[in-house]
C-alpha cells in the first residue's frame, strides 16, 4: 500500500462504517475488514446511530475483540456518520464499509494499488447483492438485473475506467474534505452526490470490476418499500438541485407511476380496457422476469413478482413525494455544501 515514486511512503488506511439497527450484519462486515490483513495501526471507525436492536451491544463486543474506534452519531443518518468518522481519523485513504456489506479478500490492497496507479480520488467496483431468505435472494437478483435497477457497471460489471459513481468507495480523505465531505441533507444518494462533486472539481472517480463487495439487501417487503420510497424522494432532490446530474434511468420509475395513474383514471372515466395496456405490459415484464430468472428457487421467483413492483412503485412514489416536498426549496442549502464543518 504505497504511493508511486522512488521515495514513496506507505499510504495510511482507515475504514469508516456508519451503523444503525444493523445487529444482524455488523459482525460479518467487521470480520471482512479484519480479514484484509491490514498493517498494524490501521484504524476502523464505527459511527453508531440510535438503534432499536443490539447494534450498540454487538459493537461493544467487537471492540473488545478487534481494534475498533466507536464514535456516536446522534442524528443516525448515514452521511452524518460518514463525516463524523472521516474526522475521527487522519489516514490518507478511507475505505467506506456499510454494515450490510462484506469485503472480498484482498479488496483493500487492490483498491490502494488502483488509486495509486490511476491517481483517482475515489475507486470502487461491483456491488454483489446476496441473500439468505427467499425474499432477500429475489431482491438481490433484482439489484443485479436490468429490469430491477436498470443495470449499470456497479451491478453488472464492465470495463475499468472513469465513472459517474462507484459502490461505497475507497477515496483520498483530503480530496473528500476539499469538496465538503458528504452532504448531510441526503439520507440517500450521498455517495452519488459526493462523486458528482469530485468529478465537477476536476478529480477522477474510477470503476474497476475487480473490486467486489458483497451486499445483503432488505429481507422483507415493508422495509424494502421504505428504503426505495426514501431513495426516490432524495433522487428528486438531487434532480431539483442540479438537473444536469440526472440520468435517464432514474426517471423511469416516476414515469411509470405517472403513466399508471393516468391509465387507471382513463379506464375509470371511459371504461375502456385499452387504457390499462401499460399496466398489462408491465405485469407481463414482471411475470416474464420472474419466470426466466436464473439461479432462483420457485419461492424466490414468486417473491420476485412482489419485489419488482415494490422497488419500482416505491421509488416512483418517493420521487413524486420529493418533487412536491423540495420544489421551490432546492436553493435553501446548495447541494454541494456539506455540513462537515459542524463536526470539526
Amino acid at each position: 500500500m504505497t504511493q508511486s515514486g522512488p521515495r514513496a511512503k506507505p499510504l495510511s488506511v482507515a475504514y469508516v462504517m456508519p451503523v444503525r439497527n444493523d445487529a444482524r450484519y455488523l459482525r460479518t462486515a467487521v470480520e471482512s475488514i479484519i480479514a484484509q490483513k491490514n498493517p498494524t495501526g490501521t484504524q476502523i471507525v464505527v459511527a453508531i446511530g440510535p438503534s432499536e436492536d443490539r447494534t450498540r451491544d454487538i459493537a461493544n463486543e467487537l471492540a473488545r475483540e478487534f481494534p475498533l474506534i466507536l464514535v456516536d452519531n446522534p442524528s443516525g443518518s448515514a452521511p452524518a456518520a460518514l463525516n463524523i468518522a472521516l474526522l475521527a481519523t487522519s489516514a490518507d485513504v478511507i475505505v467506506r464499509v456499510d454494515a450490510h456489506s462484506e469485503l472480498e479478500p484482498g479488496y483493500t490492497k487492490l483498491a490502494v494499488e488502483i488509486i495509486t496507479e490511476t491517481r483517482a480520488s475515489n475507486v470502487g467496483g461491483i456491488m454483489e447483492a446476496r441473500g439468505h431468505s427467499s425474499i432477500q435472494k429475489a431482491v438481490a437478483w433484482a439489484y443485479g438485473n436490468f429490469i430491477g435497477l436498470g443495470g449499470g457497471p456497479i451491478h453488472t460489471g464492465g470495463v475499468a475506467g472513469p465513472a459517474d459513481t462507484v459502490y461505497l468507495g475507497v477515496f483520498r480523505r483530503n480530496d473528500v474534505l476539499e469538496v465538503g465531505g458528504f452532504n448531510e441533507l441526503l439520507v440517500r444518494g450521498q455517495d452519488w452526490d459526493l462523486n458528482a462533486r469530485l468529478r465537477e472539481s476536476g478529480k477522477v472517480v474510477w470503476f474497476d470490476p475487480r473490486l467486489t463487495v458483497g451486499y445483503y439487501p432488505r429481507r422483507d417487503i415493508v422495509s424494502l418499500a421504505r428504503q426505495f420510497l426514501t431513495t426516490g424522494t432524495f433522487r428528486a432532490y438531487i434532480l431539483l438541485a442540479n438537473p444536469k446530474r440526472t440520468r435517464l434511468k432514474y426517471l423511469v420509475p416516476p414515469t411509470f407511476v405517472l403513466s399508471a395513474v393516468v391509465a387507471v383514471i382513463g379506464f375509470l372515466a371511459r371504461l375502456n380496457a385499452w387504457w390499462l395496456l401499460p399496466l398489462f405490459a408491465y405485469a407481463a415484464v414482471v411475470l416474464g422476469g420472474a419466470w426466466l430468472s436464473k439461479g432462483l428457487s420457485l419461492k424466490s421467483r414468486i417473491a420476485l413478482m412482489a419485489v419488482l413492483p415494490t422497488m419500482h412503485v416505491s421509488w416512483g412514489l418517493g420521487f413524486w413525494r420529493g418533487v412536491f416536498t423540495f420544489r421551490g426549496r432546492d436553493n435553501d442549502v446548495p447541494l454541494n455544501t456539506a455540513a462537515i464543518s459542524v463536526h470539526s
